[in-house]
């Protein structure tokens, strides 16, 4: 093993299923740093209005509109009670994606939580009510975009969505929703899937038990702190309903041998709704390239540990929701 690549799993636990891929692949992850490319430009549309609100979608390119491109629709984060499509918070990755030539779309969906006080296990209804709405957003700006393919250059076949907190929530349910063929599902053809989950510590909310695949999910890309407090890292369930996150979800995906990478960050909590998108930008367009592009089937779990993090964000959903 090179001195280089050490250094770089040092701090890892790796759980794959092909080991030595992951101690050869991860080499290459330099290879994916930004070439030299146009400059990237943004062109925003508006694809829907519900409840008299435009709802817009931002599309960063760095070839001409019309080129063909694999996409990205990134779902913002904000407890579905704040937060913009455009917020500086996302521009690095944005630009980065956009760099290495992958079409990225930020989009507007509805807040269904602004106002909502006292959420609790036992009062699930208007957070099942704001994911859905958002959900549902997302849906309709897919179908925008496939609709309008050959005027924005978007390749229905590679079509991957990633969110941060709530938005990762929504990209993780609206898989989970495809996949099941749900009426929120129903304005989507039938034969559609997206290609791939990016998702920045999110969850499933299943009012059904365990979430399951009729259709084997898109490969995801998980990320989350084994110490978040707002979006649940393993699971929490009572009867048919629960919650259940990155930590649980990625133990079902290896048990059904769905492809799937999970860096679970010990110590650490909400700050990885964001914090990945910043640092670990090489091994996302590593995933996006690997899985979905190149179609590997690769079952990987890393557990990555760096004592110097220290966490800034400890607010619990009683802090959001007074």
């Amino acid at each position: 093993m090179s001195p280089s690549l050490f250094h770089k799993l040092k701090n890892y636990k790796l759980i794959p299923v092909f080991l030595f891929f992951t101690l050869t692949g991860f080499e290459n992850i330099s290879a994916q740093e930004i070439k030299p490319s146009a400059p990237v430009h943004q062109t925003t549309f508006t694809y829907s209005v519900k409840d008299k609100q435009e709802l817009k979608m931002d599309i960063y390119s760095n070839l001409d509109l019309h080129s063909v491109q694999p996409c990205v629709i990134f779902v913002f984060g904000g407890g579905f009670i704040q937060g913009t499509r455009d917020s500086k918070t996302y521009t690095e990755y944005f630009n980065r994606l956009a760099a290495n030539h992958y079409k990225v779309i930020s989009i507007d969906y509805r807040l269904g939580l602004k106002g909502v006080k006292k959420l609790s296990a036992f009062n699930t209804k208007p957070l099942r009510s704001a994911i859905d709405t958002a959900v549902t957003d997302l849906y309709n700006a897919t179908a925008y975009l496939l609709k309008n393919s050959k005027t924005l250059g978007i390749d229905p076949s590679k079509i991957i969505i990633s969110g941060s907190s709530a938005g990762a929530i929504t990209v993780l349910q609206a898989d989970w929703e495809k996949r099941n063929h749900t009426s929120l599902s129903f304005q989507l053809p039938a034969d559609f899937q997206y290609a791939g989950v990016i998702s920045f510590a999110g969850a499933i909310l299943s009012y059904k038990g365990a979430p399951s695949y009729p259709v084997a999910p898109a490969p995801t890309l998980f990320f989350h702190g084994t110490e978040d407090k707002l979006v649940i890292y393993n699971k929490r369930r009572f009867f048919n309903k629960g919650f259940f996150g990155s930590n649980y979800l990625a133990k079902r995906f290896n048990e059904k041998k769905y492809p799937y990478y999970y860096m679970r960050v010990e110590g650490m909590g909400h700050e990885i709704a964001g914090l990945p998108m910043h640092r670990n930008l090489n091994e996302i367009l590593w995933f996006i390239d690997t899985y979905i592009l190149q179609k590997k089937q690769y079952l990987m779990t890393v557990d990555f540990n760096d004592p110097q993090d220290k966490r800034t964000m400890m607010l619990t959903p009683a802090d959001l929701y007074k």
